[in-house]
């Protein structure tokens, strides 16, 4: 049987907090999250790995506050005047400013001026402060001072529901026996779930078929390939 055409339309994840599960891996940082109120001084520190859901919090609090969402990146170009007037900030991946004097001066006064007008302050990160190599000392001081909240890495459970949810999204259904097969052969972060069901989408929709076994074992067995030609090159 010849296979369909797929075209790569984009697809929007959803960011609510009906969206987000919570399990052991990140209650305690959701709860922390649901809390904004009482964080002291009115900042916090969001921490964990890659694809552990620190993006998807800060939307639900960008939700619930009214806050602005700046890259730390983009905060050495950023509008002075547009961020001074948020009732609240969201500053991600902070740990990505070491080496960037523009982007530690620009984050430190950032940081006073919402200190001076009662604004709150979330900030992501991959670790905490004293690894993110800052070399301002008044930026450090006042970043060693926030409050923290953590994510795991998604344990099982979280990762079930998420590749279970994301299926769904996209009007598949994904059977016990291949939840179990996949589980175990992934990384442990919401972004390698979503690259999976994505791709056994595709997969499944170029054979005009429900997704089955041999799907995810073709996309496993080239991601694996992938990975090893990787690996192989990288000496």
């Amino acid at each position: 049987m010849p296979r369909q055409l797929v075209l790569d339309l984009p697809f929007r994840a959803a960011m609510g907090r009906s969206d987000f599960f919570v399990s052991d891996a990140n209650a305690a940082a959701v709860a922390g999250i649901e809390g904004w109120q009482e964080w002291p001084l009115g900042k916090m520190l969001l921490i964990g790995p890659a694809g552990s859901g620190k993006t998807h919090l800060a939307h639900v609090f960008a939700a619930q506050t009214g806050a602005l969402l700046v890259s730390s990146g983009d905060l050495a170009g950023g509008d002075p005047a547009r961020l001074a007037d948020a009732p609240a900030l969201i500053i991600e991946d902070v740990d990505r400013i070491a080496g960037m004097a523009a982007a530690q001066e620009a984050l430190f006064h950032l940081h006073n001026a919402a200190a001076d007008r009662g604004a709150t302050l979330l900030l992501t990160a991959r670790n905490p402060p004293a690894r993110w190599g800052v070399t301002l000392p008044d930026l450090d001081s006042r970043m060693q001072q926030a409050g923290q909240l953590r994510l795991a890495a998604p344990d099982d459970r979280l990762m079930s529901a998420v590749l279970v949810k994301l299926a769904a999204d996209r009007q598949m259904a994904l059977t016990p026996a291949l939840l179990s097969y996949i589980l175990p052969r992934i990384e442990r972060s919401l972004a390698a779930a979503y690259a999976v069901i994505v791709a056994l989408d595709g997969e499944a929709l170029a054979d005009k078929a429900r997704p089955g076994l041999r799907h995810v074992r073709a996309i496993l067995g080239d991601h694996s390939q992938k990975q090893g030609s990787a690996l192989d090159g990288a000496g």
